[in-house]
């Protein structure tokens, strides 16, 4: 005769049931599907030979865990060293609803487990109907343990969600990149806006913040002189151009603008640069971030296209589980296609190197 025991976990506690002796298994699974939606036929069937109650609701939480990650909590562990090993009883079997913690229960217990089958639909009649099962506890109480349960296990995945950390390197580089091209796009706005009052600084600034900076400085050309030159210095840090700009601004041929249209430019340029340097901080807060999940990765081809890479993975585990080939074109999937269309025999003559790791001469060597 076997002695088969069926283990379900509920919100409330863990709860071992005895199944009626049969000399094979497999033959309680006709009897099984025709009792399991009739209590008095299944009572006959299943009987509670222990139930263990959780002390609290973390408690509750933590059992659950470590069921769901295939781990013998010592809770369980109390509950079937009493129960089942114990005389005779060393020789039951255990069925069990997931076959990873029951793979558990075996190894560290030494208990025969068995899922599927049989075990299955035993477990979905004691499912069904638990409450009527286990003495003093009701039909509401079971739903508010299982409810209050189900919404501490789904705040504990978000909160310990090991790839939150991704999800924030993952907005910051996007949104540095977007930064990019807003900042651009502005600058270039304010060089043409400013352009028609003082074009010829154009050419002597050419970089876009330190542009927007000396127009919002400088405002009409024909108020600046001499006593603004060292201020005008310090935002160029080139101290001929900050001469150049003073000799261009008393020959300029630009035209006359009004003062609402100077306050206007102004207001768009101190825009601008309060985007230049928020974009430095988000930098530095990336590269911060990078370091603390992936300093080798950062180590290797530099924060900002590691986050970049990451992005394109969609995490840092899926990147770590790419193969080298698929790396090196995560970013140029087009741009590969485009060019295996023209690419034939020459293509051994003809080494490509793309992608998004293409910004890093540590990824290919000194190429």
């Amino acid at each position: 005769m076997v002695l088969l025991h069926v283990l379900f976990e509920h919100a409330s506690g863990y709860a071992l049931f005895a199944v009626q002796e049969v000399e094979e298994i497999a033959m309680l699974l006709p009897q099984v599907e025709e009792s399991v939606l009739n209590i008095g036929k299944f009572n006959n069937i299943v009987r509670l030979a222990a139930f263990s109650p959780f002390k609290s609701a973390q408690s509750a939480l933590e059992n659950m865990n470590a069921v769901s990650e295939g781990i013998v909590h010592e809770d369980l562990r109390l509950l079937l060293e009493t129960n089942l090993l114990a005389g005779k009883k060393k020789k039951a079997i255990l069925g069990t609803s997931d076959a990873k913690i029951g793979a558990a229960i075996q190894e560290e217990l030494g208990i025969t487990c068995q899922t599927g089958g049989v075990v299955a639909e035993l477990i979905r009649g004691i499912r069904l109907h638990f409450h009527s099962l286990v003495k003093g506890l009701t039909s509401q109480s079971a739903s508010k343990a299982q409810l209050g349960l189900g919404h501490s296990y789904s705040r504990a995945k978000v909160k310990f969600n090991v790839n939150r950390v991704d999800n924030m390197i993952i907005q910051s580089i996007s949104l540095l990149d977007q930064l990019d091209k807003d900042i651009n796009t502005f600058a270039m706005r304010v060089r043409e806006w400013y352009g028609y009052h003082f074009p010829e600084l154009i050419k002597i600034v050419s970089e876009n913040y330190t542009y927007c900076r000396v127009a919002k400085f400088i405002g009409n050309r024909k108020e600046l002189n001499e006593e603004k030159l060292e201020e005008l210095e310090e935002i160029v840090m080139d101290s001929a151009k900050s001469r150049a700009i003073l000799d261009a601004a008393r020959s300029s041929m630009g035209m006359d603008i009004s003062p609402i249209d100077l306050i206007n430019i102004e207001s768009f340029s101190n825009r601008v640069v309060s985007l230049a340097e928020y974009r430095k901080g988000l930098q530095e807060y990336l590269r911060s971030k990078m370091n603390q999940v992936a300093p080798s990765l950062s180590a290797l081809i530099g924060e900002v296209v590691g986050a970049r890479l990451i992005s394109h993975a969609g995490s840092l585990t899926n990147l770590a589980k790419y193969p080298a080939s698929t790396v090196q074109i995560l970013g140029a999937e087009k741009a590969l296609f485009r060019y295996s269309c023209k690419v034939d025999v020459m293509m051994a003559d003809d080494p490509w190197v793309s992608g998004l790791t293409v910004s890093s001469a540590l990824a290919f060597g000194n190429q």
